[in-house]
């Protein structure tokens, strides 16, 4: 907003010229703002309607020609370079390019209304080698559609507003309340409108406001904060919580070596058989160390790669040859772990065991569905993807992590499985699976958790070949154990309300305290309060370095 409201009012106090210059100049940094911008200058009466939002209008089409420039002259590589790398990805592109093959021409028009795919369009346009003529005539009709709808919105907006602003002599609050209900009004709702894929990806914004399993940590979690402090005044120590696994620093809070986890469990029938790749070792070393790792324990492809410090899923991927092996080590720039693919259905297990008990118990178990969309042999992935009622809301994920298929049409009754990884912020349906515990279930997950010496708390990822062996407690394979911060993720089953998430997590987070406070009597380390900054500070450093 200070971007406009400063911009308005240069705009306005500039000679003709210079205003001119200004705006065409300003669409280079932002064209949308900047239309905006130019109708609320136009609406002090103090530069014509046809200036501003003819000079807006004449930057954005000469930055379209730009990246039409770039795609065609540099193409691919200028992916890579900025400023094109901070704004268009290969994947955008990629579904461009299948867009133009299926569509022809008219999708130059198109891209100037559908969110997210000018960039990529036009760029697009030129790496294929659109014609000149063509391209610069429908990105000019493109313009002159456009530019007016946005800024003659925001122009009309601004005059309305207008009397009553300056009787209070408050420029802000006329750039301020015009801006919103230009730009958020005309861009996020009413040029969307008009399309049926922008219906839908305004009913994907609207699911993921009013069911909160799509909410935000920010937006969740302030409850749990409030009561998370009661219970740290009760204990008298805050970073009590990381005495809750003496075998894991930090009791698994932040940063914790998902390869000694898994070492310390024990090399058995339920634990995945993996190996630490080190960042610091050559690529090629590593690549030999992965076939070596292969070679001994007799695995071949698919293989999981994961950073060995990672939450949520981060960096997660599924290689399927060598080659994308070896693009994934070349791009990882922490320690990476390489595991065996464990196939079928996978679950979260949640267990705890106080200090002063026999025995532990399963507080709680999660089905993870893997969403599937069913073809009809018409529609291809993308819109079968932004029809479904539940796809729907994940529908920008899912898009993007499908780009490379998005137009194939399956046959009909065939099923695609959108996602591969377990975890609900990257797509997967979680349901309660508390049914599932069984007096032979608990048994196995006692025996794994005893061999972990100093493992009180946290939650099994474990893949099996089907529920019958996971309530028999058979053929059970853990590929990850998490703690302190674990979840008991079946809260996350649609037919839960909030108010049944925050109480299953409070009483969680009670327990979880509860044997921390055991433990620290017993004389188990607890991590300062710095400590835990200095390894979360360190943690956020490392993980932009995880790819995708």
């Amino acid at each position: 907003m200070e971007f406009i409201e400063s911009l308005a009012q240069r705009i306005v106090d500039l000679p003709l010229w210079a205003a001119w210059v200004a705006i065409i100049v300003a669409t280079f940094v932002s064209e949308d703002l900047t239309c905006v911008a130019a109708g609320l200058a136009a609406a002090t009466g103090r530069i014509s309607a046809w200036d501003a939002i003819g000079a807006a209008g004449l930057g954005i089409w000469l930055g379209d020609l730009g990246l039409y420039a770039a795609g065609k002259y540099i193409g691919k590589p200028a992916l890579r370079r900025a400023p094109f790398k901070w704004f268009i990805h290969d994947e955008d592109v990629h579904a461009s390019s299948d867009w133009f093959a299926r569509r022809g021409s008219v999708v130059i028009l198109l891209g100037r209304f559908v969110p997210g795919t000018r960039l990529p369009t036009y760029f697009a346009a030129g790496m294929l080698e659109t014609g000149f003529v063509a391209f610069s005539l429908w990105a000019l009709l493109a313009v002159v559609i456009w530019a007016p709808l946005l800024g003659g919105g925001a122009m009309l907006i601004g005059r309305q507003i207008l009397p009553w602003i300056e009787t209070y002599e408050s420029w802000a609050l006329l750039w301020l309340a015009a801006a919103v209900f230009a730009y958020f009004g005309a861009v996020k709702f009413l040029i969307p409108a008009f399309t049926w894929r922008g219906r839908r990806m305004i009913v994907s914004r609207w699911l993921r406001i009013t069911k909160w399993e799509f909410w935000p940590p920010w937006l969740f979690y302030p409850p749990l904060i409030a009561y998370i402090a009661a219970l740290a005044l009760k204990h008298r120590s805050l970073s009590v919580l990381t005495a809750v696994n003496p075998g894991i620093p930090a009791g698994g809070f932040i940063g914790e070596s998902k390869q000694q986890i898994l070492e310390s469990l024990g090399d058995s029938e339920f634990i995945v058989r993996s190996r630490l790749l080190e960042s610091a070792t050559p690529l090629e070393a590593r690549l030999d160390a992965l076939r070596e790792f292969c070679d001994a324990h007799s695995l071949d492809y698919p293989l999981v790669l994961k950073p060995n410090a990672g939450q949520r899923g981060s960096g997660v991927a599924i290689v399927r040859n060598f080659t994308e092996a070896r693009e994934y080590l070349a791009k990882i720039r922490v320690d990476c772990v390489v595991q065996e693919y464990a196939p079928g259905e996978e679950f979260g297990v949640f267990y705890y065991r106080h200090p002063d008990a026999e025995r532990g118990r399963i507080f709680s178990i999660t089905r993870k569905v893997f969403p599937v969309v069913r073809g009809d042999g018409e529609r291809d992935l993308e819109t079968l993807i932004l029809a479904d009622s539940r796809a729907v809301a994940m529908a920008k994920f899912y898009l993007k992590v499908n780009a490379p298929r998005l137009h194939y049409v399956p046959r009909p009754g065939e099923g695609v499985q959108l996602v591969e990884i377990g975890n609900h912020c990257r797509g997967t349906i979680f349901l309660d699976g508390t049914p599932l515990v069984t007096p032979e279930l608990e048994a196995t997950i006692e025996r794994i958790s005893r061999c972990f010496e100093g493992f009180y708390f946290g939650r099994y990822d474990i893949r099996a070949p089907s529920e019958d062996d996971l309530r028999a407690g058979r053929k059970l394979k853990v590929i990850e154990l998490n703690g302190a911060t674990s979840e008991a993720t079946h809260i996350y089953d649609p037919r839960y309300s909030v108010f049944d998430g925050w109480r299953i997590l409070r009483e969680q987070w009670r327990i979880l305290f509860d044997i921390a406070s055991a433990n620290r009597s017993r004389g188990a380390p607890v991590t300062s309060i710095s400590e835990l900054l200095h390894a979360l500070g360190q943690y956020r450093r490392t993980s932009k370095s995880h790819p995708g």
